[in-house]
C-alpha cells in the first residue's frame, strides 16, 4: 500500500507462443501439441502431446471419462499418465467440468474455503464401452447447455448454446490439454467478431473490455494499482463473455476454479490458461443475460456481504497525518466547509513503532484518541483504522507472545517464517489455521476495548514482504519450471512475498494457497468482528480471491494522482462487480504524487458515485483533503450532496447484490445488452438499472463525448423507466436518515415504470430477516393517455411505519406536450385525498420537450400502500415518452 524508497524497474517481455502440428508416423492420427522455444532458439521442443479418451459413459446425470496420454514430453516435467474428466449440471444453469490426476489426489480448494457440492464420485468403467464411438454428450431438458466429449485423438470437448447452436467454450481447434505436476494447460477457440470478454483481474487497465493478444497473469502481489498491465492484489479466474451474435446480447461465464497461479493468454480467437499447479475445475454458467451471469455465478461463490448504512457516506484518509490533533483538524474543516464527512481513517501512523493493535505514545495517545472517537460517535460519525497481518516478533510485544503460544503463524523448515514489513521483522498469521481464529478475534477484542473503532482496513494480504527468501534448493516450489509474468517481467514468484515453499496449517504449501491468504484474513476478520461488535461489519481488504465479496469490501489500491489513473477506476470498479464484489472504488484524487486542484475536482465528481468513496493520498505528498480548494469544496457539496439524497437508492443497490449478487456501479449493457454500442464503453457506468454516470476524464475538458442508449434522459442521473427514492442533503448519513423522501418518477408509454426501496437499520448483522426488521418498498407507474397511476406496495410494512418515514413530495417527468393535470387522486392508509389547485404544479423542463409535475407537502406514509391517480386533460396531442 505504501510507496518504497526504491521503485523495481520493470522491462516487459514479449514471448511468442507457437503451435505446431505434428504428423506423428506410428498411427495414421493426426495429433497437435504445444511447443517451447528452446534455449538457444534453433529448435522447438514439445510442451505436451495431448490426452485421448480410453472410455467415458454417463450414468446418474454424470459424465465420466477416463484419459490415456498419448506420449510423454518432458518440458515443465513429466506429463500425468491417467486424468479423470467428470462433467455434471450442478444446477440448470451451472455446468462443472473437473480434470484431474486419476491416481493421486492433487491440491484444490477446499469446501471449507469455498463451499461446493463434492464432485461426482469416481465412476468404475463400463463393462462394455465400444470403442467405435465419435462423441459422449450430456444435458438435460431443463439446460440450455449441451457438453460434447469428443473421442478424436487428443480429445477434446465442447460447450453448446442449444438454443442458438452457438458455441461457447471449445478446446476442438486448440492446443491440447496438458496436465503435469506443475504445470496445466486448456485452450478453448472463441469466436473473435461474436465474443467480447471481461474480467480476468486484478489489472489496471484502460478498458473494461478485454483487449486482445495479452496475458494476463494471476499471483497476488504488492504491485501499485498505478502500474497497467501487470499482476496485482487480487485473482480472479472468472470471465464474462458477451455476444454480439446470433443473438446480440446473450451472455454466459466462465470460472476455472484455480488458486495458483497462471497466465491467461487472451488473443480475441483464443484464450489460453497456462497454470503451475492444482486442477482444471471449469465452471460454465448459462446466463442468458450479464444479469444472470452475475446472479449465478455468486450463488455459487457466495453473495455479497451486506454493508453497513454508514458505510456509503464519505469517507478521508491519508498516510502521513502526524498525530491526533491533525485529525480533529481534518474533521473541522470538513464541517466548516459544510462538506459531508461520515468516516475519518488512519493508516498506520496511529501505531507504535507500525505494530499491530498499538498506539504510538506520543503523536496518537490512547487517550487523545478516545477522545477523538467519542466526538465523532457524538457527531454521528465513524473512525476506521488499517491493520497488517505481518506481527512484529519484538519480544515484549503483547500480540506477538499471544500468537506464539497459540502457534499461529505460517512456517518454513519448522519454525515461524520471518519475514520484513513496516514494523521489521514480522511473522504472518496463517489464517488456515483454526488457532489463528482465535487470536485474530481475541487481538481484535482486546482493541476495540481500548478503541471502539467502526471498522477495520487489512492491507499488505497478498502477502507483502520487503524480503525475497532465497529458494529452497530441495523444492520445486520456490522455483517452478514455468515461469508465469509475474510483475510483467517474469520476476520469480517468490519475489517480495512469502517463499512458496512455506507451510500453513495441514501441511498446504504457500505455493497453492498464496492467492487465498488476503481472502482467508478478510473472511476471519468478518468473522472476528461480527463476534466482537454484534453489528453488520465493515472490512476493507486490497487483497481478494474468488469469493472475497462475502466478506469485504475492496479498493483499487495504489493508484496515481495522474489523468490515466482517474479513466483506470472505472474498468477497475466495473470488473470487481462482476467479481462478486460490488463495494468498491478507487483513491478519490490519487494516492501516489501530488494531485491538481483540476484534477481533485474532476476526480471527486466521478469518485461521489464510486460504491465506495474516499480519498486517500500518500505520505510526502501535497495535502488533498477536499477542502483545500474552493472550486473542489464547491463541487463537493453539490455530488456529494447528491450521493448523500441517493443514500437510499445506494442501499437499495447494496441489497439487490446481496441477494441476487447484481453489482452496484453496473456496464450500461446490463440494462442495454441488445445495444452492441454499449460493449466498448468504458467511460461511464450506471448505478443500478439508469443512473447513469458520465465524467470528465480529461484535463482542460468542458464537455464529455458520452454515449445515450436509446430512451429519454434526464439531467445526471436519470431515463426511462426508473423511480427513485430520495431523501434530502446531510453532513453525514446518520442525519440524512432522518429527512423525508421525496419520490422521482420517471414515465413510460411501452412499460410500467419501476423502482423499489429497501429499509431497515443499517447495521443488522443479516438483511432481511426477521420480519419486522425491516421493510421493502415497491413503487410502479402506468401512463395512458388519459391518467397516470403510481402505486406502492409494502412488504412488511411494520419497520417502516415504527420509523414514521414519509414521502414529502413526488415528481414526476416523462410527460410530452400536456396541456393541463386535471385533478388527482391519492388513497393511502385508508385515507382518500383529493387534490387542492395549489398544491400541485407543473412547468416546462430545460429542454421544452417535456413536463415537470411536482406535489409537495403529501406527508405520506412510506409504511403504507398508496395509489395516487393523476387525471389528464384529453388533447390530441398529448403523448409521453418513448421507453426502450
Amino acid at each position: 500500500m505504501k510507496v518504497l524508497k526504491e521503485q523495481e524497474v520493470k522491462m516487459k517481455i514479449w514471448w511468442l507462443a507457437i503451435v505446431v502440428v505434428l504428423l506423428l508416423c506410428t498411427v495414421t492420427e493426426t495429433m497437435s501439441s504445444t511447443s517451447k522455444n528452446t534455449s538457444n532458439g534453433d529448435e522447438e521442443e514439445v510442451i505436451g502431446y495431448g490426452y485421448k479418451v480410453k472410455w467415458a459413459h454417463v450414468a446418474g446425470g454424470t459424465l465420466s471419462a477416463m484419459l490415456q496420454l498419448i506420449k510423454n514430453s518432458t518440458v515443465y516435467g513429466p506429463d500425468i499418465k491417467l486424468l479423470s474428466l467428470t462433467a455434471s449440471f450442478e444446477t440448470k444453469d451451472r455446468l462443472r467440468i473437473r480434470i484431474t490426476d486419476a491416481t493421486t489426489p492433487r491440491w484444490e480448494i477446499p469446501p471449507s474455503i469455498l463451499f461446493r457440492r463434492p464432485p461426482p464420485p469416481p465412476q468404475k468403467p463400463p463393462y462394455h464401452h465400444p470403442t467405435t464411438t465419435t462423441k459422449t454428450t450430456l444435458t438435460t431438458p431443463h439446460t440450455d447447455l449441451l457438453f460434447t466429449l469428443h473421442h478424436t485423438t487428443p480429445f477434446s470437448f465442447t460447450i453448446t448454446r442449444k438454443s442458438t447452436l452457438s458455441t461457447l467454450f471449445d478446446t476442438s481447434t486448440t492446443t491440447p490439454l496438458i496436465f503435469k505436476s506443475h504445470f496445466l494447460q486448456l485452450s478453448s477457440s472463441l469466436p473473435p467478431s461474436l465474443a467480447h470478454l471481461y474480467g480476468l483481474g486484478e489489472h489496471t487497465k484502460p478498458t473494461f473490455q478485454l483487449a486482445r493478444n495479452q496475458t494476463l497473469t494471476l499471483w497476488n502481489a504488492d504491485i501499485a494499482s498505478a502500474t497497467p498491465d501487470v499482476n496485482l492484489y487480487g485473482s480472479h479466474p472468472f470471465y464474462m463473455d458477451v455476444r454480439s451474435g446470433p443473438v446480440a446480447g446473450l451472455a454466459h461465464g466462465v470460472l476455472l476454479l484455480n488458486s495458483n497461479g497462471m497466465d491467461i493468454e487472451y488473443t480475441g480467437d483464443q484464450i489460453t490458461y497456462k497454470v503451475i499447479g492444482g486442477i482444471i475445475d471449469l465452471y460454465v454458467f448459462s446466463g442468458p443475460t450479464p444479469v444472470t451471469v452475475v446472479d449465478q455465478y455468486t450463488q455459487f461463490i457466495g453473495r455479497p456481504a451486506p454493508m453497513p448504512y454508514w458505510s456509503f457516506g464519505f469517507h478521508q484518509c491519508r498516510y502521513g497525518y502526524h498525530d491526533v490533533n491533525e485529525l480533529q483538524s481534518v474533521v473541522a474543516g470538513y464541517a466548516k466547509a459544510k462538506i459531508p464527512l461520515e468516516v475519518m481513517w488512519t493508516d498506520i501512523d496511529y501505531m507504535d513503532a507500525y505494530k499491530d493493535f498499538t498506539f504510538d505514545p506520543v503523536n496518537f495517545p490512547l487517550d487523545k484518541m478516545q477522545q477523538l472517537v467519542t466526538m465523532l460517535h457524538k457527531n454521528g460519525q465513524k473512525y476506521v483504522v488499517i491493520v497488517d497481518p505481518g506481527i512484529n516478533t519484538n519480544a515484549s510485544y503483547g500480540t506477538f507472545i499471544r500468537g506464539m503460544k497459540l502457534d499461529v503463524f505460517v512456517k518454513r523448515f519448522g519454525k515461524p517464517y520471518l519475514g520484513e514489513v513496516w514494523p521489521g521483522p514480522v511473522y504472518f498469521p496463517d489464517f488456515l489455521n483454526p488457532a489463528t481464529v482465535t487470536f485474530w478475534t481475541d487481538e481484535i477484542k482486546r482493541f476495540r476495548k481500548l478503541l471502539p473503532v467502526d471498522g477495520l482496513w487489512i492491507d499488505m494480504n497478498e502477502v507483502s514482504n520487503f524480503n525475497t527468501s532465497t529458494p529452497y534448493p530441495e523444492s520445486i516450489l520456490d522455483d517452478p519450471p514455468y515461469k508465469i509474468n509475474d510483475s510483467g517481467v517474469h520476476r520469480p514468484i517468490l519475489s517480495k512475498t512469502m517463499p512458496p515453499s512455506a507451510l500453513h496449517y495441514g501441511n498446504i504449501s504457500e505455493y497453492n494457497v498464496h492467492n487465498l491468504y488476503g481472502h482467508l484474513e478478510a473472511r476471519v476478520t468478518h468473522a472476528a468482528l461480527t463476534k466482537v461488535t454484534k453489528e453488520r461489519p465493515f472490512v476493507l481488504s486490497r487483497s481478494t480471491f474468488v469469493g472475497s465479496g462475502k466478506y469485504t469490501a475492496h479498493w483499487t489500491g495504489d493508484n496515481a494522482a495522474t489523468w490515466d489513473d482517474l479513466a483506470y477506476s472505472i474498468p477497475s470498479i466495473l470488473n470487481f462487480g462482476l467479481f462478486g464484489i460490488p463495494m468498491v472504488g478507487a483513491d478519490i484524487c490519487g494516492f501516489i504524487g501530488n494531485t491538481t486542484e483540476e484534477l481533485c475536482r474532476r476526480w471527486i465528481q466521478l469518485g461521489a458515485f464510486y460504491p465506495f468513496s474516499r480519498d486517500h493520498s500518500a505520505i510526502g505528498t501535497a495535502y488533498q483533503e477536499l477542502y483545500r480548494w474552493k472550486s473542489v469544496a464547491k463541487t463537493a457539496r453539490k455530488v456529494l450532496g447528491l450521493r448523500y439524497r441517493l443514500l437510499p437508492f445506494f442501499y437499495t443497490l447494496m441489497f439487490e447484490a446481496h441477494v441476487a449478487g447484481l453489482p452496484i456501479a453496473r456496464p450500461l449493457f446490463f440494462t442495454f445488452p441488445k445495444d452492441t454500442n454499449t460493449y466498448s464503453v468504458s467511460s461511464q457506468f450506471l448505478l443500478g438499472r439508469g443512473v447513469l454516470v458520465s465524467p470528465v476524464l480529461k484535463p482542460g475538458a468542458v464537455s464529455v463525448n458520452a454515449y445515450f442508449p436509446q430512451g429519454n434522459w434526464f439531467d445526471l442521473f436519470d431515463y426511462t423507466r426508473n423511480i427513485l427514492a430520495m431523501q434530502g442533503e446531510a453532513m453525514t448519513t446518520q442525519a440524512a436518515r432522518k429527512t423525508p423522501f421525496n419520490l422521482l418518477v420517471v414515465l413510460s408509454e411501452e412499460r410500467d415504470s419501476v423502482g423499489d426501496l429497501f429499509l431497515d437499520n443499517g447495521v443488522d448483522i443479516t438483511m432481511a430477516r426477521e420480519k419486522n426488521t425491516w421493510s421493502f418498498v415497491i413503487f410502479s407507474a402506468i401512463s395512458t393517455n388519459n391518467s397516470i397511476i403510481i402505486t406502492s406496495n409494502v412488504i412488511n410494512r411494520e419497520f417502516a411505519v415504527a420509523q414514521k418515514l414519509i414521502i414529502n413530495k413526488i415528481t414526476i417527468l416523462g410527460l410530452r406536450n400536456l396541456k393541463k393535470i386535471q385533478a388527482y387522486t391519492l388513497k393511502a392508509g385508508g385515507r382518500v385525498l383529493q387534490n387542492h389547485e395549489s398544491s400541485l404544479t407543473s412547468y416546462s423542463d430545460k429542454r421544452g420537450k417535456f413536463i415537470v409535475a411536482e406535489i409537495p407537502g403529501l406527508q405520506l406514509p412510506v409504511g403504507y400502500d398508496f395509489m395516487l391517480n393523476i387525471r389528464l386533460k384529453k388533447s390530441e396531442d398529448t403523448s409521453f415518452t418513448n421507453s426502450t
